[in-house]
This record gives structure tokens, sequence and C-alpha cells, in this order.
């Protein structure tokens, strides 16, 4: 039964959403238990991956009985599982603040929502090219859907834009996809890693577009610029649960680049080494700089959280781009630290905008809030530590990255990094005063937190803290994880075989490892 946890966090939500979409004449509390108890299953599955993984075994899952590299293949290792976990438990929580009403908006959200979750955790665990643009387009249409849930005009402009441009993005993966198909004659990344460390000069010219057209696609989901402009609209259009989710989307992108290029053009593929590494180390640099001026221009408090969200992407591409062991170990625990307080301060949002009467999210003067301590004290957590102040999570994560850096690196990397920390700090200071402080005396109104909705946002800003307690056993998971992604020789034993010639390997039988 172990050998089958694998293909759980997949399985799982693809049955229980399909269901959900099918019975849509059940009431509301049994979608909402249903979902919900799916979810919290899905948590316990990615617990025991986090524990299978933990030994630095790689353990595959043939569908099919299909072995490599034939057939499809689901991966696990520390960052696949790591990944699992940590989408899990934002789905949940998010779904569980959901259930306080904003499902009942609009049709179909959990059905939906279970279906998003499946082409997330897809796609940290394929082990296949092919498959992961496959998942990449489940979860982009539920997205879409998701997108408009709820309705507005500003939703669905903010989606047609969103759409329009992920849409060109799939063009160009498919296109990717056939270039590199047409290079090496295979789609699993294993076998594409063995293979591109024999190719000739003429055809390492087109591995490298198709390498490079894949960067450009991947860059667009995590939201790089100049491929960033669908982000901060479409983030601050959507429902808070939908948002929060969203706040792993851009992580599938910088997820997808690590995975991809730290196997597939690694030291052994010569003049493909590395391939796109130094662009992604000036590309995160350039969105630091763009996502400043975002969250000083922020007017409203949704886009001011969805330009920290670019803030954290900028952060992520620069570590991408240092191309080290250590630098990929920071990234991965500054990562978990931004999926979870930008997606608990997006939640957070939504209950403060509800206790402001018209004045909504805008950063304007306002009546009072009904429970102005208890938000004021979460939006103090979260901010601080998405800008990046001690005590909180963001410190430990972004001083792990500025440690990284060489010296060189140290001279652009520094002044913009603690530069963006300064922008987010004035900008939500700013934010906080208005909201908090500067209110009219009109009497306060609206609908308090309630138990739902403060567990899952209590829940996701109190990473903030809980980080910081386990952030010794979690910094010495992000470096066990860096230094296996850092030898990917293991990963190739694992599902070629020590002796096995890709190009001309039959299938093999056996049980599933």
């Amino acid at each position: 039964m172990l050998q089958h946890l694998i293909v759980l966090p997949i399985v799982l939500p693809l049955l229980v959403g399909a269901g959900l979409l099918l019975s849509r004449a059940t009431s509301p509390t049994l979608r909402r238990t249903v979902s919900l108890v799916a979810q919290a299953l899905m948590v316990a599955i990615a617990i025991a991956l986090v524990v299978q993984a933990g030994d630095g075994t790689i353990r595959y899952y043939a569908l099919g009985d299909w072995q490599p590299p034939f057939g499809i293949v689901l991966v696990l290792d520390r960052l696949s599982a790591t990944m699992v976990l940590l989408s899990s438990l934002l789905g949940l929580l998010a779904c569980l603040y959901a259930t306080a009403g904003i499902d009942e908006t609009g049709s179909n959200f959990h059905g939906l929502f279970l279906l998003q979750l499946m082409g997330i955790n897809g796609a940290f665990l394929t082990g296949d090219l092919f498959n992961l643009f496959v998942f990449f387009e489940v979860l982009l249409i539920a997205s879409y859907a998701l997108l408009l849930h709820g309705g507005s005009k500003a939703r669905t402009l903010s989606a047609l834009h969103y759409v329009v441009l992920n849409l060109m993005g799939s063009a160009f993966f498919l296109i990717a996809l056939g270039i590199l198909y047409g290079v090496t004659g295979t789609l699993n990344m294993a076998d594409m890693a063995v293979i591109v460390t024999t190719l000739d000069p003429g055809r390492a010219g087109l591995m490298e577009a198709g390498g490079l057209l894949l960067l450009v696609v991947f860059g667009l989901k995590a939201a790089m610029l100049p491929l960033y402009f669908w982000l901060p609209r479409a983030y601050a259009a959507a429902s808070a649960p939908v948002a929060a989710l969203f706040a792993i989307m851009t992580k599938v992108g910088i997820y997808s680049i690590l995975r991809v290029y730290s196997l597939i053009f690694t030291d052994n593929a010569g003049a493909l080494a590395d391939l796109g590494r130094d662009w992604l180390w000036w590309a995160g640099l350039a969105t630091l700089v763009v996502a400043m001026l975002g969250v000083l221009s922020a007017r409203d408090l949704r886009t001011l959280v969805a330009y920290l969200v670019m803030v954290s992407v900028g952060t992520l591409l620069t570590a991408l781009g240092m191309n080290t062991i250590e630098a990929d170990s920071a990234l991965l625990f500054y990562l978990i630290h931004s999926t979870l307080v930008t997606g608990g301060l997006f939640l957070l949002v939504d209950v403060v905008a509800g206790q402001r009467g018209k004045a909504g999210a805008r950063i304007v003067r306002s009546r009072p809030l009904l429970q102005a301590g208890l938000l004021g004290g979460l939006f103090l957590i979260g901010t601080a530590a998405a800008a990046g102040l001690p005590p909180f999570s963001g410190a430990i994560g972004k001083a792990l990255i500025l440690a990284s850096a060489t010296p060189e690196q140290q001279i652009w990397l520094w002044p913009l990094l603690l530069l963006a920390g300064l922008c987010s700090l004035v900008a939500c200071s700013r934010a906080g005063s208005s909201v908090f402080w500067r209110t009219s005396k009109a009497e306060p109104s609206g609908e308090r937190i309630g138990a739902a909705r403060g567990i899952a946002t209590g829940g996701l800003i109190s990473a903030a803290l809980m980080l910081v307690i386990f952030a010794g056993p979690l910094a010495n998971w992000t470096k066990a994880t860096a230094e296996q992604l850092s030898n990917p020789a293991p990963y190739l034993e694992s599902l070629l075989g020590k002796d096995a010639a890709p190009e001309t390997a039959p299938p093999l039988k056996g049980d599933v490892s």
C-alpha cells in the first residue's frame, strides 16, 4: 500500500473534485464537509510522503507498470514531497476560509478547488515534461473558473488578461516540447538528462533554443519581469481563498525551473550546462525593482499583497540565478515562508475589507474596525514577516539568501534586497496607519472574523512565527534537499538503472518502486 502513496495526491482530489462537480444538487454543508475531509487526508498523505522522502531515496511510481523512460512516471524526492505538503496545507486552510460563505457566491467552488490542487500536486510529482504540460493545463483551467467565482467586472477583466497570457504560454510550452522531443526523442526528464550529454553541436543548438523557450514559459508562470503583468490585477481581483491558493501558483514556475534545469542542464551537459541561470539572476533583480515600485504605488490592500508576492518572486529568482547549494537551500526556506504568509495576508485583507464598509480594501480613512486589535496584530505580524523584519521567518529567509551570495553578487543583491524590504515596510506601515489608526468617528460595522476564517487566517500568518521556532530542522531539511538536487545521479539511477542505455532500453517489468 505504501508504494501507492505517491499517486494519491493526484487521484484523491481528482475523484472527489469530479464527484462534487457531478453532484451540484447536494447541500452546501455536505459539499464543504467532503471537501475539507478530502483535503485533510491530502495533508496526512503529504506528511507521509515527506517521511518517506526523508531517507534520501528517490522513489517513482510507474502508471500502468510502463517503466521509464517509456511510461508515465511520478517521482518522489525531498523537493516534490516538500512542495506537495506546502500546497496541501495552503489548500486546506484556504478552503476552510471559503466555507464561511464565499464558496456559495458561485457554483462548483469545491470541485474546481480540488481539481486545481490536483494540477498543482501533479506538476510537483511528475517526472515527464509532457505531463508537466498536462498538469499545468489542469491547474490553469480550474484557476480560470475560480478567478471568475462570484463574478464582477474587475474579475472578468483581470481573468481575460490572465487567460490570454496563459494560453500564449501554453502554446509556447507545446512548441518547446516539440523542439526538445525532436532533438532527444523523449520527454522523460531523466532520459533527457542522459541524452543531452551526448548531443552533437548541431542538435545542441536546437536543444538550447527549446530550453530557453521553456524558461520563458516557466518565467511567465512565475511572474518574472517582463512577464509579470497578469499577476497584480488577477491576484487583487480574485476572491480571498482563491488568491490565497494562487500564492503557490508562482511557486509552480519557480519549482519547474529548479527541477528541470538542475536535472537536465547540469555540468555534464557540456555547452548547455547551467542554461539560462545568468539570465535568471538579472531577471530576478529587475523583478525586485519593479515590485518595489508596485508596493509603494499600491492604493489597495489586495494590490499591496499582490506586489508583496512579486517581491518574493524577484527574491527567489535571484537565488535561482546564484546556482549554488547554499542559494537553493535558502530559496526553499524563503519559498515556504513567502507562500504561507502572503496566502494568509490575502485572507486577512478580505476580513479587514468586510469591516470597513464602502472603503473596502482601499488604503483610505474609514470607520474603525470591529476587531481592530486582533486584525491589527495579525496585519503587523504578516506584513513585518513579508518585509523581512526580525524576529519573523522572512528575516531568516532573506538572511540565508544574502549569506549565500558571492562577493560579486553581494554588490547587487544586498542593496536591492534590503531596499525592497524597506519599501515593503514603508508601504505596509502607511497602509496599516491608514486602516487601523486614521479612522473616522463612525460606528464599527461588518462581520466578525468567526472561527473558520480566524483559524485559516491565523494558521497561515502564524507560519511567520512557527518557521522561526523550527528554523533549525527546516534549514537542515532544505539543505539536504538542495544537496539532493545538486547530484542528479541517484535520480537517474533510480529511474533508468545504473547500466541503462536510454536510447534503446526496452520496457522493464517488475514492481513499482
